[in-house]
């Protein structure tokens, strides 16, 4: 079967997407209509199908993504040397709500997973070192080191140190995420026992931190302040890792339901297929997953600007509606007070990969969570409270809002990218290419190709196979990143350092 060369994603749009590089003097028909390329247009990118004078509206998704710069041809490639974004600062927003519904069938697939004492679901039984303050990090790294070579990681899928720079110097609101984040860690149903690392003096006092917790398990998170102990902190350090090492290893995994299962949804280095073939797939997950009962969590905030009242309409209640219009209009605030404008978000990689603005980008980023009502909104560092959908605080930087994603409580994170991007947070971080040539070009970091979408398969067959790749990696299959050894944490930061 040919393939076409070209996309219109919605009947009301201006604009095709080119599936592959096109040549200025190619003809393509759209709507009947023969449109001659006017220039060299590469993959991914825009051709106008219907004139624009300068200052209209160019549509693609059904809305649109900005304004003409100048009088735009039939045929014109459209990139950002030629279309301006709409968006300037906070809006006010009315609450139309829309309530769609998904019709999607039980399923019976489960997955294996460690329940925890509390009744969280982990889908990996790891040893994590969390430091208080980036003053013990060294500490940390040489515990984690020490151990997974004493052990041989048996009965153990992994140990890490989650090192960061923070815990000390920091003031209110940077004082309070950085504590949050790392609370969040520490209770993450990945983790088989928690060792706490303090030095002791820092601003992030050991005993509060603790308090913080709130009920936790006595048995598998413990604490160890350096300054404290008389004589070598890394070996008390490695008494305690091998008290928590004799429990964590007689964990078992057991059959778990779907509905246990928490998804953080993002994308980086995106491409103009990303509202194509990897977004939309992942949406289809997530409104696969919220109908079992499960949850999925969307975030950067700022790659919502522009797209925002979809969400917002989307909400299950007014109240929800107002903690979204918070969400958005609190990080408008937070460029604007940087002296920023909210409206020149896509990277020369996006530009390259042909978005041109970022209401271009959001209307793509937004499809990650599919047409599932939003349920909750979480502000930054806040735990999962229901299931569904929910929104969290957090911006676009990939390690930032994969990190915050996880701090929520999921145990995966579904990236999509057209770019690529090898990184990974401290759960496993799969990577779903947009296309094709990058999943050939990397496989060792690429988990999944989305580029089927746009070959001949269908969407539901590529789903099915989709589901069965997220169960297995839930079940223990090790992620590219895990895979790679390429695992971090970053933490928001907004203010002073003393």
């Amino acid at each position: 079967m040919e393939l076409s060369s070209f996309i219109k994603i919605n009947p009301a749009d201006t604009v095709v997407v080119c599936l592959r590089p096109m040549k200025k003097g190619e003809v393509i028909e759209v709507d009947n209509k023969e449109i001659q390329l006017l220039q060299d247009t590469p993959m991914g990118h825009k051709v106008l199908i219907k004139d624009a004078n300068m200052g209209e509206n160019i549509i693609k998704y059904g809305y649109p993504i900005g304004h003409a710069r100048e009088d735009l041809k039939t045929g014109q490639w459209v990139n950002e040397n030629n279309l301006k974004t709409n968006l300037s600062g906070k809006l006010s927003y009315e609450y139309h709500p829309v309530d769609e519904k998904l019709n999607i069938a039980k399923d019976e697939r489960m997955f294996n997973g460690y329940v925890r004492n509390n009744g969280e679901v982990g889908i990996r039984n790891e040893i994590w070192i969390v430091p208080t303050v980036g003053c013990v990090n060294g500490i940390a790294e040489k515990l984690a080191s020490r151990l997974a070579e004493e052990t041989g990681l048996q009965g153990i899928d992994a140990v890490h140190a989650w090192h960061h720079n923070y815990g000390c110097s920091q003031l209110s609101e940077d004082h309070e995420n950085t504590r949050k984040v790392l609370r969040d860690i520490v209770l993450h149903p990945n983790a088989g026992g928690v060792l706490v690392l303090s030095l002791g003096c820092e601003n992030n006092q050991p005993e509060d931190f603790m308090e913080m917790l709130g009920d936790y398990d006595k048995n598998r998170i413990k604490l160890l302040v350096t300054q404290r102990v008389e004589g070598d902190e890394v070996e008390e350090g490695m008494r305690i890792l091998r008290d928590l090492y004799k429990i964590a290893r007689e964990d078992k995994r057991q059959p778990c339901p779907l509905s246990e299962l928490r998804v953080g949804l993002k994308c980086g280095g995106s491409d103009g297929f990303s509202g194509i073939t990897a977004n939309p797939l992942v949406g289809e997950f997530s409104d696969f997953l919220v109908a079992q009962g499960g949850t999925s969590i969307l975030t950067e905030v700022p790659e919502m600007f522009g797209a925002e009242t979809i969400l917002m309409n989307r909400c299950e209640n007014n109240e929800l509606f107002e903690q979204t219009v918070k969400l958005v209009n609190d990080f408008k605030e937070y460029f604007l007070s940087h002296g920023e404008p909210v409206g020149e978000n896509p990277s020369p990689g996006n530009k390259a990969g042909g978005i041109s603005t970022l209401e271009d980008k959001a209307l793509g980023c937004t499809q990650k969570c599919g047409r599932a009502p939003v349920s909750g909104v979480l502000g930054y560092g806040d735990r999962l409270k229901v299931k569904g959908l929910n929104l969290l605080s957090a911006p676009g930087n990939d390690l930032v809002a994969s990190t915050a994603l996880a701090s929520a409580g999921c145990q995966i994170v579904l990236f999509t990218t057209g770019r690529g991007t090898p990184f990974g947070t401290f759960i496993p971080t799969m990577k779903i290419s947009t296309n094709s040539n990058l999943y050939k070009n990397k496989p060792n970091w690429i988990d999944f190709n989305a580029g089927e979408l746009v070959e001949g398969k269908p969407m539901s067959e590529v789903l099915d196979k989709f589901i069965n790749k997220i169960i297995a990696v839930a079940n223990g299959e090790k992620a590219r990143n895990e895979e790679n050894g390429y695992r971090e944490i970053s933490i928001f930061k907004n203010g002073v350092t003393l």
